[in-house]
């Protein structure tokens, strides 16, 4: 049977282990970081302009409030605020249904953040546990004290 040399191309054997043995690595290179973030930046902005949102001035006006009320309930986690790039934050206007706004506080509490960006991901994502329901869908539909178990034990 003939040895390889150092010159014969790999095999497609011997290509797929070397990329493999890239793939388990456990850094991710710096382009590989780039395009996730690159990815990550676009979503984000493509999310706050999405037509579910609102400003900071029209969730005042749906609350029946004032924009600096708004921004409290924002820092203490009573409302979903995601910030911008620029000055001022965008709401979800759907947070404002009475079944969702009763919940915010204790879901607010139960994930242990006041980040916008991380309860709209949590209340966004399917989850097993809602049997592919996302939270929010399970609140609508009167699941708010299992939806709340599950951010208890998502949190760290």
């Amino acid at each position: 049977m003939k040895q390889p040399s150092a010159s014969t191309p790999p095999t497609r054997r011997g290509q797929a282990e070397s990329s493999s043995r890239r793939r388990r690595s456990s850094y991710v290179s710096a382009a590989e970081t780039k395009a996730l973030f690159a990815a990550s930046q676009e979503g984000r902005q493509a999310r706050l302009n999405a037509g579910d949102m609102v400003s900071t001035e029209e969730a005042a006006s749906i609350a029946g409030t004032s924009r600096v009320t708004i921004n409290a309930w924002i820092a203490k986690g009573r409302a979903i605020g995601l910030s911008q790039t620029r000055r001022g934050y965008r709401l979800p206007r759907w947070q404002f249904e009475p079944s969702i706004w009763e919940v915010l506080p204790a879901l607010s509490q139960a994930l242990g953040t006041t980040g916008g960006w991380a309860i709209l991901s949590f209340l966004e994502t399917p989850l097993g546990g809602l049997e592919g329901a996302s939270p929010r869908q399970a609140i609508e539909q009167g699941n708010s004290a299992r939806v709340l178990e599950l951010a208890s034990s998502a949190s760290p």
